[in-house]
């Protein structure tokens, strides 16, 4: 707590002093809280992060941080001696298994929760719950949407057209709108910057730290806004007869070789509208396990001898 209050009024960001105690509390108080700070070693912040090195990998991260600092301000301050036990560079590194790639394993929520969470989202009211449901329903990335522009889409032919220098394949994407994402364009409040989804700052889009920001109002640490696209990929994969091509597709994913890309040259718009619509209707309306109910059967009356 000494660390906390000498640092709390230079931290401006309200969402972080919040999430900086939470995250301790809810993975280091409990294993290590009760230890003289000079009695904190390697294998007591291990006892901290190997559990969930694997599982919450950006959790860890985020969890191993804050005590490599507290524990550089107690030495700082006289109350421990010898090297940082939590530091990551040339010590936990050579412990703990490589982090995960982060091309391959953002943490990912499962599909059949995001109706769930979107319908939280809904509930909330100004422009980052718009944009991140928004990203949602279009499987993008933050940075695709968080950058979008009113002169890329067009609402009456229903279509978003990313200019290739924006995307991280250097090509143009082109994205069907299914009616919840238009409406939720055609609410938004307009600024002469021509961004979509503007952030605080007058004629600036959100910050690229807006959507963690409202995970974390949330109280969701465990996955990631890039993980929607996998939720989005998997319902694919298992509630749709369509092929794997037209999600990745979707994703604007490169699909197959380079002969397979020279001879499709189309980006299957019209089929991934149809994919898309049915991705908005799983949102909105989730399939739920009916209850089985049981049916007794009548017992046949007695028959008097």
């Amino acid at each position: 707590m000494e660390y906390f209050e000498a640092y709390e009024s230079q931290w401006s960001n309200p969402h972080y002093r919040r999430k900086f105690l939470a995250t301790l509390r809810a993975y280091a108080f409990k294993k290590i809280g009760y230890l003289p700070i000079g009695m904190i070693d390697t294998s007591a912040v291990l006892s901290v992060i190997e559990p969930i090195w694997k599982t919450k990998n950006p959790t860890a991260d985020r969890v191993r941080g804050p005590i490599e600092k507290i524990l550089d301000y107690a030495t700082v301050r006289g109350l421990r001696a010898g090297d940082n036990p939590a530091r990551w560079t040339g010590h936990l590194q050579h412990t703990l298994s490589e982090k995960p790639s982060q091309n391959n394993h953002f943490a990912a929520m499962s599909y059949k929760d995001v109706p769930d969470f979107v319908a939280k989202l809904r509930e909330m009211e100004g422009v980052p719950p718009r944009a991140l449901e928004f990203t949602i329903l279009t499987a993008s990335r933050s940075t695709e949407v968080m950058l979008a522009r009113w002169d890329e889409i067009d609402l009456e032919k229903k279509l978003w057209t990313i200019p290739a220098p924006r995307m991280k394949e250097k090509r143009e994407h082109r994205v069907p709108l299914t009616d919840r994402p238009l409406k939720i364009l055609k609410d938004l409040p307009r600024e002469v910057s021509g961004f979509v989804f503007i952030g605080s700052r007058k004629n600036k889009p959100l910050g690229k730290n807006a959507f963690l920001k409202l995970l974390w109002s949330m109280k969701i640490d465990d996955y990631t806004v890039h993980g929607f696209r996998s939720s989005f990929r998997d319902w694919a994969g298992e509630e749709t007869d369509l092929p794997a091509a037209l999600a990745e597709v979707a994703l604007s994913h490169v699909v197959g070789g380079r002969v397979q890309t020279a001879y499709q040259r189309g980006d299957l718009l019209r089929k991934r509208q149809a994919l898309m619509a049915a991705w908005t209707n799983y949102l909105a309306n989730p399939p739920r396990e009916a209850a089985v109910i049981p049916i007794k059967r009548k017992r046949k009356a007695a028959v008097s001898a």
